[in-house]
């Protein structure tokens, strides 16, 4: 039973994922047939964000009201209703709007979800749950580019993907019972491996502390902001850029970017693996690079094929970097502190991928698409900068305390 309900945990978060790449793909014929500006892109991505955000920072509270199961039901509900006002909205003022309770419900979905597994199954199921969202952020823009690239407008595949997450809330329905059954029969034995794993030093965490004090973490928190407000940007700007500077034909844009996602999913599939030979660390920096690299390829003057390379390759580069980045937490900060910590990142995290994609809507509305690529490579360079600047600081740190000296950096 476990098993089959961990599936429906999947499904979940394969559906969570299906509309975080919606709008991207679909842009390029959605602001034609409003007659938007260009930026308005990163507006409604910013106001689906911020529902993301208030949501998340909510869940607790919202958690303890309704159970996890019932939260994710509603939250579903709110998701689906959200995609269908978006198949029959009739102007902007209505998309935006219907941003709201997009935001809101994908917020409470990911934050009750996480806790859920983190809670009640063994570590390594959390990073498969990461590679199914991205196993929706792909169909997604596969989906809308059956649509768009036929008579069939955006539209009707926000419709689609609304019937697939109604189908996901009749599933929910049913099995609601089995919520408070799987969670009592692991929680016993998973709790007896908690404590086994980490000892009586982790039982509890400091409440006292002040993550902004601890030394790096501000650091860490630069890295965050950048890596996510550069996978979100990717993902909402991407195809803009190939249809409007590569000449490419919108369906075949919205296909790339899928594989943009893909190249993320199957990253992080393979990097669960590979985690058994490799740090967290060496896998952060070669992630970063091989995603900088990614990047470049979009700037060069060569012909589209190599733009399809450049997704697929930094897609592939960004892969290991956040899951990592959240596992290393406690071997940079120490255990006692993580918790503490982890909030932190996650919330600058979101700040990241809130604002950085308006931003370049913004741009783009006074200098052109053309500065994506630019974008792109200077926000994976900064990236990775503090990334190694924190690594540089750390492991200074640690000499001192092996030569008994004192670390003042």
């Amino acid at each position: 039973m476990a098993a089959f309900f961990l599936l429906i945990i999947y499904m979940a978060f394969i559906s969570l994922g299906l509309p975080d790449s919606l709008l991207g793909s679909a842009w390029p014929v959605m602001q034609t047939d409003l007659g938007a500006p260009l930026e308005t892109a990163g507006l409604l991505f910013m106001t689906v964000t911020a529902g993301t955000i208030v949501s998340s920072m909510a869940s607790g509270t919202l958690l303890k009201w309704f159970g996890t199961g019932k939260l994710t039901l509603i939250s579903c509900i709110m998701t689906a209703g959200a995609l269908l006002g978006f198949a029959v909205a009739p102007s902007l003022v209505w998309l935006m709007l219907c941003a709201i309770p997009l935001g809101l419900g994908g917020g409470a979905v990911d934050a009750g979800l996480n806790n859920y597994v983190a809670a009640h199954y063994k570590a390594h199921h959390m990073s498969w749950l990461h590679c199914f969202w991205g196993v929706g952020a792909t169909l997604g823009p596969i989906i809308m580019a059956q649509y768009i690239s036929g008579p069939d407008s955006w539209r009707d595949g926000y419709l689609t993907v609304a019937g697939i997450q109604f189908a996901l809330v009749i599933l929910l329905f049913v099995t609601l019972p089995l919520w408070n059954r799987v969670a009592k029969n692991n929680h016993t034995a998973l709790s007896e491996e908690k404590e086994d794993l980490y000892g009586a030093e982790d039982r509890g965490s400091d409440s006292s502390v002040k993550p902004l004090r601890v030394r790096g973490v501000k650091l860490a928190l630069v890295s965050f902001l950048f890596y996510c407000g550069m996978e979100a940007t990717i993902g909402l700007w991407g195809s803009s850029f190939l249809v409007n500077i590569k000449e490419v034909p919108a369906a075949v844009g919205a296909q790339w970017v899928s594989l943009y996602y893909a190249g993320i999913t199957v990253g992080r599939m393979v990097t669960g693996f590979i985690t058994f030979k490799v740090s967290n660390r060496t896998l952060i920096r070669g992630g970063q690079i091989t995603a900088l690299a990614g990047a470049v390829l979009l700037i060069l003057p060569l012909p589209p094929v190599f733009s399809l390379a450049g997704f697929m390759i930094t897609g592939l580069g960004l892969a290991p970097i956040y899951p990592c980045m959240l596992h290393e937490t406690p071997v940079r900060f120490g255990r006692k502190h993580s918790q503490s910590i982890m909030g932190y990142q996650m919330a600058v995290a979101y700040v990241g991928s809130t604002f950085m994609p308006p931003l370049l809507g913004f741009l783009a509305s006074l200098f052109g698409i053309g500065v994506f690529p630019f974008y792109i490579v200077l926000s994976a360079a900064a990236m990775l900068l503090f990334s190694e600047k924190l690594n540089a600081f750390l492991t200074a740190g640690k000499n001192a305390l092996k030569n008994n000296t004192t670390f003042t950096g």
